[in-house]
């Protein structure tokens, strides 16, 4: 695949990763020696090792294999990436190696965006599934059938496109689909002017492109196709809301084609189907084929996923770290929702929440009495400017907790049976909340 050699062996660091992790599993299905290590046991590690690969815990396992994988979150200090350089290893990012695998496909479909690429692939997954393609996807997240990885056969390969530090740009699709083009990472990006021309070279490194009429910026990137909810080529019309869940009529130029049902909770995921429909109308599906994949998805996990119940109240978790992602999730709490909505909200590295402090203040103030638990810094070094202490300041209506003990504390007496905690951030503020759920 990667080299003439069959017995070409890979060694990730970071393996426990939810794209590391899928990257190790398709090599290892393809043949090849791995194995890998990572900071922490996960639940990434766990399904690694049930698939027969090896995983290490810590920094500082000897390296024998020819080629060292290293995921974005690994500075240039690690003790294994020194000492890999230092014995000349071949070093490869994970966007290197995704990028290569990608070109051992016929049909490479890829999509990009600041949010939804998760749900968008998985989506995607379903419909490929469904219609009994041969397909493999690598999903930036854990669909609750298929996972991060699945793979039926080597014709398509469906992937997430990430954004940050331009990692997309390894990436040569066939097909790719622009969800939106929103400001963040702005540890990487200097402006939005910045970010704008990163997707324009995504773009153009691909053949054809599919972009979201409703997003400003996306727009103006050339493009064979558009879709949006009030702009586009392919549209959502006669919207009714079916509980949690949408159903609504898919247009394409206006025609009428079908109605679909969704069964995964929120209208942002009305726009999801949308940029799904539109890239399988490229690879000639027909639309009931997708229909019927878009229908069987259920969601994914960390995507508004509701997990139990946590001092009586109903729990639900989102990945949402972005102060657009929040809005769209605190709406949906508040519309299904019989009770009160207590949001707790984790910020997610010091940069981002520096950068857009005001907008995280104006969005979280939507919530009566917001939850803030101490930054996950992932990456970065302190910075008060951007810790979670900083962003109650500004927020009077906010308590800042910094432990599961305080947390709990909080919750506890507030909330009743009909009410929704809604548990908000990409770290670990996931593991924290299940791990305090209710027998």
């Amino acid at each position: 695949m990667f080299s003439d050699e069959r017995c070409e062996s890979y060694y990730l660091i970071g393996i426990g990763g939810v794209s590391m992790s899928a990257l190790a599993m398709l090599l290892h299905e393809e043949g090849f020696r791995v194995r890998g290590s990572d900071r922490a046991e996960g639940r990434f590690t766990q399904l690694l090792r049930e698939r027969g690969i090896p995983v290490s815990i810590g920094e500082h396992e000897s390296i024998s294999e020819k080629t060292v994988v290293y995921s974005a979150a690994i500075d240039g200090m690690h003790p294994q990436l020194l000492a890999a350089k230092r014995a000349g290893k071949r070093l490869m990012s994970r966007a290197q190696l995704l990028g290569a695998v990608a070109e051992e496909y016929p049909h490479a479909l890829s999509v990009a965006g600041c949010h939804g690429k998760t749900s968008a692939v998985a989506m995607l997954a379903h419909v490929f599934y469904r219609a009994g393609r041969q397909f493999t996807c690598h999903i930036g997240g854990e669909d609750r059938l298929l996972t991060n990885y699945f793979s039926t056969g080597k014709e398509y390969f469906l992937t997430e496109a990430c954004e940050y530090r331009r990692s997309f740009l390894q990436l040569r699709s066939e097909v790719a689909v622009i969800l939106n083009i929103d400001r963040d990472h702005t540890d990487c990006y200097a402006d939005r002017e910045d970010l704008f021309e990163a997707y324009c070279s995504f773009a153009a490194r691909s053949r054809r492109v599919i972009v979201n009429g409703d997003d400003a910026l996306a727009r103006k990137i050339p493009h064979a196709c558009s879709f949006g909810m009030y702009e586009g080529d392919i549209r959502a019309e006669k919207l009714v809301s079916e509980g949690e869940c949408y159903s609504f009529t898919i247009t394409e130029r206006s025609v009428p084609v079908l109605r679909v049902h969704l069964s995964c909770i929120g209208k942002v995921h009305v726009r999801h189907a949308l940029a799904a429909y539109a890239a399988c109308r490229m690879y000639r599906f027909t639309p009931s084929e997708i229909a019927k994949g878009l229908e069987s998805f259920s969601g994914v996990r960390r995507r508004f996923e509701k997990v139990g119940r946590l001092c009586g109240a109903s729990v639900i978790c989102d990945y949402a770290h972005h102060p657009r992602e929040i809005e769209a999730s605190l709406k949906t709490a508040q519309r299904i929702c019989r009770g009160s909505v207590h949001l707790v909200f984790q910020p997610h590295t010091y940069s981002r929440t520096r950068d857009m402090m005001d907008d995280f203040v104006s969005v979280l103030r939507m919530a009566e009495d917001p939850v803030i638990y101490q930054t996950y810094a992932a990456r970065e070094p302190f910075d008060a400017a951007g810790s979670a202490y900083t962003l109650v300041s500004r927020l009077p209506e906010a308590v800042y907790v910094q432990s599961p003990e305080q947390l709990l504390s909080r919750l506890a007496g507030r909330v009743a049976r009909e009410d929704i905690i809604l548990v908000l951030g990409a770290g670990d503020i996931y593991d924290i909340v299940t791990s305090m759920l209710d027998c």
